[in-house]
C-alpha cells in the first residue's frame, strides 16, 4: 500500500461543484481543503505580515499578486503536509505562474507526495443553471456556499448558514450574462494550465460532474481508489 501523501488539484469553472465535493471530502473522509479566500481572510484578521500586504492590495483596488499568494500557500503547505495525508486545492493554482511555484515548492517532497489533477467536466449551460440557484453566507468571515438545487448542498434551515447561522443571499455577479463572461475568462486560463500540466507530464483525470452530488461523491471515491 502506498504511503505517499496526496495533493488533489481540483480544476474546474465556478459552479462546477468543486467546493461542494471538497466539503464532503473534509466532512466524511477527514481530508484537508485549502481555500485561498479563507486563508487570505485569516491572515488579514490575524494581521500577519502577509495579511497586511493582502489587505493593502485589496484596499488599494489592486489584485493580490501571484508571489504573495504563493508565499501564503507555501507557508500553509509546510504546516499542513506534516499532519494530513490528503489535501485538496480548490481555487489554486489559478495561473501558470502559481502552478510553476507550487511544482517547485513540492519538488523536495517528490518521493513522498503525489500530485493529482482532477479536471471537472461540466457544460457552460449546467454551470449557469447551478450558479443561478447558488446561495452564499452573507457573513464575510464565513461565505460558505449552498444551493437551492435538489442535487446540490441545500442549507438545513431556510436561508440560514449551517456553519455560522448567518443569513444567506445571492452574489450580485451571479446573473447569467456575468456568469458567461466569467466562464470565457476561466476557459482561457484553464487551457494555459492544462498545457502546462501536460508539458510537465502530470496525469490529468477528467471527471464528469453533471449528476447529483451524492453520485459525484461516490464516483470520486472510486476514482481515488483506482489511482492508489
Amino acid at each position: 500500500m502506498s504511503t505517499k501523501k496526496n495533493v488533489y488539484i481540483f480544476l474546474g469553472p465556478p459552479g462546477s461543484g468543486k467546493g461542494t465535493l471538497s466539503h464532503l471530502c473534509v466532512k466524511l473522509l477527514g481530508w484537508v481543503q485549502l481555500s485561498t479566500g479563507n486563508l487570505c481572510r485569516k491572515h488579514i484578521s490575524e494581521q500577519t505580515e502577509i495579511g497586511k500586504q493582502i489587505d493593502f492590495a485589496i484596499k488599494s483596488g489592486n489584485l493580490v499578486s501571484d508571489s504573495l499568494i504563493n508565499s501564503m500557500v507555501q507557508q500553509w503547505f509546510h504546516d499542513t503536509l506534516a499532519v494530513s495525508d490528503n489535501v485538496i486545492l480548490d481555487g489554486y493554482p489559478r495561473t501558470v505562474m502559481q502552478a510553476q511555484a507550487l511544482h517547485e515548492f513540492l519538488a523536495p517532497w517528490k518521493d513522498t507526495v503525489d500530485v493529482k489533477i482532477i479536471r471537472f467536466f461540466v457544460s457552460d449551460q449546467a454551470v449557469v443553471e447551478r450558479i443561478g440557484s447558488r446561495l452564499v453566507c452573507l457573513n464575510k468571515d464565513c461565505q460558505e456556499v449552498y444551493s437551492l438545487s435538489a442535487d446540490a448542498r441545500i442549507p438545513s434551515r431556510w436561508m440560514k448558514c449551517d456553519v455560522c447561522s448567518s443569513d444567506l443571499g445571492r452574489r450580485p455577479d451571479d446573473e447569467a450574462a456575468a456568469i458567461y463572461d466569467r466562464l470565457q475568462t476561466y476557459h482561457r486560463h484553464e487551457q494555459d494550465l492544462l498545457t502546462y500540466y501536460e508539458k510537465a507530464l502530470f496525469v490529468i483525470k477528467h471527471f464528469v460532474v453533471e449528476k447529483p452530488v451524492e453520485e459525484v461523491f461516490e464516483d470520486f471515491k472510486k476514482l481515488v481508489e483506482q489511482s492508489v
